[in-house]
């Protein structure tokens, strides 16, 4: 058990890190209260790094790494796992990819010769990437095109606020590109971006650092090193004006709105970055939330308002650029002007008075709640501390967050009510699709 914080919670382990000689830096965190060992793989690879012409090509990629690899021929990933009695999956993210299981404590050496198996030399294949390209399609036609508010918002708003291909384009991808993939791009791909020194290793859970240690040079010391990209910078200019779209959704009930604004680069500004976390929560977290209050049970015009940083919902899960975003659905005889507006008068409110010391105080702790149980369970301990330490380099911010948000004042609250109004942002208007007779398709 590690030490304990002054809310009596256990913080993250120790953290102990070693770079094997072809580049893979390996993160241990031990934790002898837990009887499981999570390992997860993150590639600094995401839809953002994907070429133009490819769009989807980071996510279909992740696919293909679990159709087989060397050793294993395909599907024997999912055996071994579920097997041991584990569960594993993948995910891919604006700035990485990630890879993880989570299995009996026994079964580590198992996972770990999995891992290094396919980032060693997947399976590729005509027959994988054709079948892959069906699975990421059908995908996409359940998540996006056949549902409402498909996409809403983290694929419709990026174009709107963002102006270059990677910050802008639809990572989930295109069809038409995605049948054009190759099986020339997916190895140049692999080669690109899978090199060792590209990648961090994360385990967690019941080990020893020795036995530990051990093993992963046993199994992944032997990947050949390969050049490692050279890492770009997605920064463009802040916008310097409001910037407007509407879209039709045939599957839409009621119409949605979704205001995109930019957040400070959590690498140079985290407290100015958890300031506005916090302003998301000031606004729309629980029933005595301001936006909540407003527009839902007084004034009735919303059915539903979020606001939050992370265009998956989620902070601090990519770099710069990184987007604030307010999501409402409100009835069809509301004007979205008279939702924007009430923001506005919001925004400015929380600009020049800040939030209550009281009111800041609730949804700190709150916030600390969550990030508490976040840490409680293997699997996001360790995908938290695999993504930080490859995004920003410091595992260790999984542990400070509580603290690091229990400082944020009412001051630099209101600092970051002022920002986003002080800047150009985008606004998104979904419109449910008429099916000629008047009413909702």
């Amino acid at each position: 058990m590690g030490p304990l914080t002054d809310l009596g919670r256990p913080t993250v382990p120790e953290l102990h890190r070693f770079t094997l000689p072809n580049g893979l830096r390996v993160l241990l965190a031990p934790d002898a209260s837990t009887p499981v060992v999570a390992v997860s793989v993150h590639v600094d690879v995401g839809f953002r790094s994907e070429p133009e012409g490819r769009t989807g090509f980071a996510h279909l990629f992740e696919h293909l790494m679990f159709q087989g690899s060397e050793s294993l021929e395909k599907l024997a990933h999912f055996r071994h796992v579920q097997g041991s009695g584990g569960v594993f999956n993948g995910s891919t993210h604006p700035d990485y990819t990630d890879y993880f299981e989570v299995l009996p404590a026994a079964a580590l050496e198992r996972a770990l010769f999995m891992e290094a198996d396919r980032l060693r030399a997947p399976r590729l294949t005509e027959e994988n990437l054709r079948n892959q390209v069906d699975v990421v399609k059908e995908e996409i036609r359940l998540n996006v095109l056949s549902r409402p508010y498909g996409g809403f918002p983290w694929i419709l708003l990026p174009p709107v606020l963002y102006d270059t291909f990677p910050n802008a384009h639809n990572g989930y991808g295109d069809f038409s590109e995605l049948e054009q993939a190759t099986l020339d791009d997916a190895a140049a791909f692999f080669d690109g971006y899978y090199a060792p020194g590209n990648a961090v290793l994360t385990i967690a859970g019941d080990l020893s650092v020795d036995e530990t240690t051990a093993l992963v040079e046993k199994h992944f010391g032997d990947i050949p090193e390969r050049p490692v990209p050279a890492r770009p910078s997605f920064a463009e200019p802040l916008p310097g004006t409001e910037r407007r779209q509407s879209v039709p959704d045939a599957h839409a009930p009621l119409p949605a709105l979704a205001l995109g604004y930019r957040l400070p680069d959590p690498d140079t500004d985290l407290d100015g970055y958890l300031a506005h976390t916090l302003l998301g929560s000031v606004l729309t977290d629980g029933e005595a939330a301001r936006l909540q209050e407003r527009l839902v049970y007084g004034e009735g015009i919303v059915t539903d308002i979020s606001a939050g940083c992370g265009l998956f919902g989620a902070p601090l899960d990519a770099r710069d650029p990184d987007t604030f975003t307010v999501t409402a659905v409100h009835p069809a005889t509301v004007d979205p002007d008279r939702v924007t507006r009430a923001v506005d008068e919001e925004l400015d409110r929380l600009a020049t008075d800040g939030p209550g010391e009281h009111e800041l105080a609730r949804i700190s702790a709150r916030w600390a709640a969550s990030l508490y149980h976040e840490q409680d369970r293997v699997m996001s301990r360790l995908l938290a501390l695999g993504a930080r330490e490859l995004l920003y380099g410091r595992a260790e911010l999984a542990a400070e967050l509580p603290a690091r948000i229990a400082a944020v004042t009412p001051a630099q609250v209101a600092e970051a009510a002022g920002r986003l109004r002080g800047h150009g942002r985008a606004i998104l208007v979904v419109e449910p699709a008429s099916n000629g007779n008047g009413e909702a398709q």
